[in-house]
């Protein structure tokens, strides 16, 4: 068997992440294209290693060293491929910058991905975690991908349907775990676009500005600078955005909170449950600010930890979980992390 070209071994992964945890892996291929993968499928002893897809390693926690395969998406490429009769179809390459996607599409007047500005990470992770912010999230302009599946050598072509999204949940998160390698990401977006200001703060950023009739482009600018006001910057501070899910619960539940808790905030869901801020409950439980050991909670928003310089994954895990003890000691509410943890 020839030798796969490009694999790396005993690598460190701590420029690969966001959160800056110093751990290793066994190996690491750089993947340009489905041949990559491909390669490694024919070669036994790497098909039969544990696989972990990075994409801009803004996503997951290194809880300790990988023993395993990493396959670092590098794929570039943005294209108007096409269009309906309502939108204009946009398919970008799983390597390249989600926020750099957000611009090149606003750069040629396309809107619809602007309330999802200055996202961390790549285009082929975006739609396992059906990411999302500020009243928007990704399967609201997601049209299909392409992906690479390791169980047949076959190239899957799944429309949203097919994802199966949910809240920072997508297919690719169960059936296809391990299994799928998204390859590129088509996207559709809006011929008559509309602003979408439905997320409160978003809403106040653009009147506070004087906007009456803003344009993709000064929605994007406004999220950026909320953006930039609550979120460190992962190369001044390592961190994975924010660590928990926003916990969703039954009406009855929210109101009996809300009565021990009435500046307790919450957001009614299209199914009549309840999505609570969980940055809100970290801050009433006093972890703003706090740190164990070099893993600390950003003093300006409590959903984010960061790395204060040399925590392990272990240390992050740790304070994680010592928030989420006191959170569901007082507020009877579990957090989930956002991060995979490896």
């Amino acid at each position: 068997m020839a030798p796969v070209p490009h694999l790396q071994t005993g690598v460190s992964l701590r420029s690969f992440n966001t959160m800056g945890i110093d751990a290793h892996a066994h190996a690491l291929l750089p993947v340009h294209g489905v041949d990559d993968l491909r390669a490694v499928r024919a070669d036994p002893t790497l098909n039969a290693l544990p696989r972990l897809v990075l994409g801009g390693g803004s996503n997951l926690l290194f809880t300790g060293d990988f023993d395993g395969l990493v396959l670092q998406m590098r794929g570039t490429g943005i294209d108007i491929v096409g269009e309906t009769g309502d939108a204009v179809l946009v398919r970008a390459a799983a390597g390249e910058s989600w926020h750099g996607l957000v611009m090149w599409t606003l750069a040629h007047g396309l809107g619809g991905m602007e309330n999802l500005s200055l996202i961390p990470g790549s285009v082929g992770a975006s739609p396992i975690q059906n990411i999302g912010a500020y009243g928007s999230e990704l399967k609201d302009c997601f049209h299909g991908l392409t992906a690479f599946d390791f169980d047949t050598g076959a190239l899957l072509h799944l429309d949203r349907e097919a994802c199966e999204f949910g809240y920072r949940d997508s297919i690719f998160k169960h059936r296809l775990r391990d299994r799928a390698v998204i390859l590129d990401v088509t996207f559709a977006l809006p011929k008559r676009w509309q602003p979408n200001l439905r997320y409160a703060e978003l809403a106040q950023e653009v009147a506070l500005r004087g906007w009456t009739a803003p344009g993709a482009a000064d929605i994007s600018a406004a999220v950026i600078a909320i953006r930039q006001r609550k979120l460190p910057d992962p190369a001044l501070l390592g961190n994975a955005g924010s660590f928990f899910k926003n916990p969703v619960v039954p009406a009855a539940q929210r109101d009996a909170l809300l009565a021990r808790h009435p500046g307790m905030v919450s957001h009614l869901q299209g199914d009549g449950s309840f999505k609570l801020a969980a940055g809100w409950l970290i801050d009433q439980c006093g972890w703003k600010g706090r740190t164990m050991g070099a893993a600390g909670v950003y003093e300006k928003q409590a959903l984010v930890l960061v790395n204060r310089g040399g925590a392990s994954g272990a240390e992050m895990v740790a304070l994680a979980e010592a928030i989420g003890q006191d959170v569901e000691s007082r507020f009877g509410v579990r957090l989930e992390p956002e991060p995979v943890f490896v």
